[in-house]
């Protein structure tokens, strides 16, 4: 699962890291940066990789290569190179997913989760209280019964779940379920927190924070 899980942002575009170590702070994950191939190599080994091909220092290709040498990270490729050789070489260096730039926030956390469930077998499923949430599967149940959830109504859940009495603001929730670029009505949370709160029956499982957002409470 994300909760704790540390990421290593290998990426000389200062504008571009400090949007990834926002975003990923946001989301549970103990975030790191460096601007080098010489510093990634000299840090301690994190449960995940962005790394740009890009360095100013030393070719990212190689990098990947000596980090998967030495390490079972999960290594996602973050580039600008969007060519099948590119890819190639890459994933063949030992990288583990390949993103071009641009690309959404959604779809980073979601190849971020996708490749700490292949590399954390078994840790796929949160339990708060009555709650089970299987982020491998989807799924969730209440006391043993399982629930029907819309993707969105999911992804919400998660979010809340990664870290639970953590308060989430609407910003955090609808930038993980929607997109970093959402720019419309922050109300159409509260129907899906209304419906979330319906289906799950739990009360006071997921509670509102005024002024700040939600989180999961005991219920």
């Amino acid at each position: 699962m994300a909760a704790n899980a540390s990421v290593l942002i290998v990426e000389d575009d200062l504008s571009i890291a400090a949007q990834l170590v926002r975003a990923l702070s946001r989301g549970g994950y103990q975030v790191d940066h460096v601007v080098t191939g010489r510093e990634a190599l000299r840090r301690p080994d994190p449960d995940v990789v962005l790394l740009d091909l890009e360095l100013p220092d030393t070719d990212g290709v190689a990098v990947c290569r000596e980090l998967r040498q030495r390490s079972d990270a999960a290594i996602l490729v973050v580039t600008a190179y969007g060519e099948e050789a590119d890819r190639i070489v890459a994933l063949d260096a030992g990288a583990d997913d390949y993103l071009v730039k641009p690309f959404g926030l959604g779809e980073l956390l979601a190849r971020i989760r996708a490749a700490l469930r292949r590399a954390r077998p078994g840790g796929d499923v949160i339990r708060h209280g009555p709650l089970a949430v299987d982020v491998r599967t989807r799924k969730v149940a209440v006391d043993g019964q399982e629930i029907a959830l819309t993707p969105k109504e999911f992804d919400i859940l998660e979010c809340l779940a990664l870290d639970p009495g953590r308060v989430r603001s609407r910003q955090e929730i609808l930038e993980t379920a929607w997109d970093s670029n959402w720019y419309g009505p922050t109300k159409v949370l509260d129907v899906h927190i209304a419906a979330l709160r319906k289906k799950l029956g739990a009360a006071g499982l997921i509670e509102t924070v005024y002024g700040r957002g939600f989180r999961l409470g005991d219920p």
